[in-house]
């Protein structure tokens, strides 16, 4: 059983919805961060909230949505630490884990049906860090910023 932060804008409401109820099925433990309604939310501020969750439990990871996945990702990855990887298709999400260890997934409910969100989903979790030699290009990403 894994822990699972989940939080979306408006956009990625009805998406969020049906993961939580997929995420529970799958024998998870999904966290949702809201909101709870298609009012208008700011991405940037439900990024920040998720990441700060995930601040507090590392051994938790994290599912962002918004309308195409970009904003939530640009957002996602200010954050040190944060692997955040925007996935549309269920090979890019098993990349995204097993090779760079993404540690939050960000989806594009506008741009990505639900049928493909839960495959990608269920992709990305199911997926392992290969470690090996992943481990030391993830080990570069620390140092990344710090010098031009």
């Amino acid at each position: 059983m894994m822990g699972v932060f989940i939080a979306s804008d408006h956009a990625g409401v009805g998406a969020k919805k049906i993961l939580l109820q997929h995420l529970q099925k799958w024998g998870h433990k999904p966290i949702d961060l809201g909101p709870g309604t298609e009012e208008r939310i700011d991405y940037p501020l439900k990024a920040q909230e998720l990441i700060s969750q995930m601040t507090v439990d590392p051994n938790c990871c994290g599912i962002l949505i918004c309308g195409t996945g970009i904003g939530m990702s640009m957002a996602a990855n200010r954050y040190r630490g944060i692997r955040a990887a925007l996935c549309t298709t269920a090979e890019q999400a098993k990349m995204a884990k097993g090779h760079n260890d993404s540690n939050v997934l960000c989806l594009g409910a506008r741009v990505t049906s639900e049928e493909e969100i839960v495959e990608i989903v269920k992709a990305w979790i199911e997926t392992p860090f290969e470690g090996g030699r992943h481990t030391h290009r993830l080990s570069l990403f620390t140092n990344l910023g710090s010098e031009p």
